[in-house]
């Protein structure tokens, strides 16, 4: 905290993306001090299934999991549904990964033409729309790139259209 030259982290994360998260009560019970002490305010997961979420929380309250999580990786789906009922932030990490789906004449691409959008506006516009709990953070290095990400929160998708965003994985 002192590098950051801050008295409080907002947030105090059990594992990486990189390296999934196995729940250790120890771990869980550092972080629980910890937010006990004012020093975190808030504690997180990182690829986490909901057994482990569960177990998590039996030790102590959880605020937020990040998993891996976009329009073409859905295996933590139950992650998401658990945290949407339990009004628990869900972060996916990598939330534009589209590899072909981007593409010229791909169905994203094809739909982001429709809504006079881009693919990447059109995901981030999906993930926003498929739970009120999902909190994409794009990673950017330009403004402009920031600016064009923001502007995904202002498409409105219709019904028809997150079917067919939903039917690629």
């Amino acid at each position: 905290m002192t590098r950051r030259r801050a008295e409080r982290h907002d947030l105090g994360r059990a594992g990486s993306p990189a390296t999934p998260t196995t729940v250790h009560a120890d771990q869980l019970g550092a972080l629980a001090e910890l937010k006990a002490e004012g020093k975190i305010r808030h504690i997180g997961l990182s690829e986490v299934t909901v057994e482990q979420l569960k177990q998590a929380q039996s030790i102590t309250e959880i605020a937020g999991v990040q998993n891996l999580y976009n329009l073409v990786t859905r295996q933590p789906q139950a992650v998401l549904d658990y945290a949407t009922a339990e009004n628990i932030a869900f972060i996916p990490w990598f939330p534009m990964a589209m590899g072909k789906l981007a593409q010229p004449g791909s169905p994203v691409a094809d739909l982001a033409a429709e809504l006079d959008a881009t693919p990447a506006q059109v995901a981030l516009a999906w993930l926003l729309h498929i739970s009120p709990v999902v909190l994409p953070i794009p990673g950017t290095t330009s403004l402009d790139h920031l600016t064009e990400n923001l502007q995904a929160a202002k498409l409105s998708l219709t019904d028809d259209e997150v079917a067919r965003l939903n039917a690629l994985a």
